[in-house]
């Protein structure tokens, strides 16, 4: 039984809303709120990839959002969250870098996204996800034209901004183990998270291709106990 009366697959109500600003949206998964904010700026591309854009993204979780979380220290959740939100948002390629180069070899736009836990209840994997991929779907960068080596940038104003290109949406869910792998929860609470023996994140998109998949906790799963997630 859990404690908030959810069936073992049962997912928590999710509430996307979006700010003012083009690229702003909060995810509310239960208790569980993450903000997330895309901003962009035009820098010089990376040597072995000239006319590829640059993605940066960057997870903080505030003390506000929970009395575990220190200011200045990164914990290895949020290193492993970090490193999960790269593998799901820029190894799937989501995002057309290529679309990003303005002049190969001297500017491309860096797409940033920031993510900030602002409630912490459980299951932020999920929750970073789904903030960070309707944020990137939901921003405008400025139209840019070239003319020699003249790069002009318009303002809101002068040129409609334009869309990132997105080619799909991954979207990551979690499963907590029990009990070494007899009983499987869907979208673990934090009380939940606090007692679980392992954790298995599948992210997915509507071509139902997995984008990433990733296993911790230690616990050794059988074919038997991955299918059915």
């Amino acid at each position: 039984q859990r404690l908030d009366g959810r069936q073992c697959y049962d997912y928590r109500n999710v509430r996307i809303s979006f700010g003012t600003d083009r690229g702003c949206c909060i995810v509310e998964l239960g208790k569980t709120r993450v903000l997330a904010q895309v901003s962009c700026e035009l820098v010089p591309p990376k040597p072995n990839r000239p006319t590829e854009g640059v993605l940066f993204f960057n997870l903080e979780l505030s003390p506000m959002a929970a009395p575990g979380f220190e200011p200045g220290r990164q914990p290895d959740l949020l290193v492993n969250v970090n490193r999960l939100i790269e593998r799901c948002l820029r190894n799937s390629k989501c995002i057309d870098t290529e679309s990003l180069c303005v002049v190969a070899g001297e500017k491309v736009w860096q797409i940033r996204l920031d993510l900030h836990l602002l409630n912490h209840d459980g299951n932020i994997i999920d929750a970073a996800s789904m903030a960070g991929i309707a944020a990137l779907c939901h921003f405008r960068r400025p139209d840019v034209s070239v003319q020699g080596e003249e790069v002009t940038v318009y303002t809101p104003e002068e040129r409609d901004p334009v869309p990132l290109s997105i080619h799909h949406m991954p979207i990551c869910v979690s499963f907590a183990f029990f009990q070494q792998g007899t009983y499987l929860l869907v979208d673990p609470s934090e009380r939940e998270e606090n007692v679980m023996d392992g954790l298995l994140v599948i992210a997915m998109n509507k071509h139902q291709e997995i984008c990433t998949i990733q296993s911790s906790g230690g616990i050794m799963l059988v074919k038997d106990q991955v299918n059915p997630c």
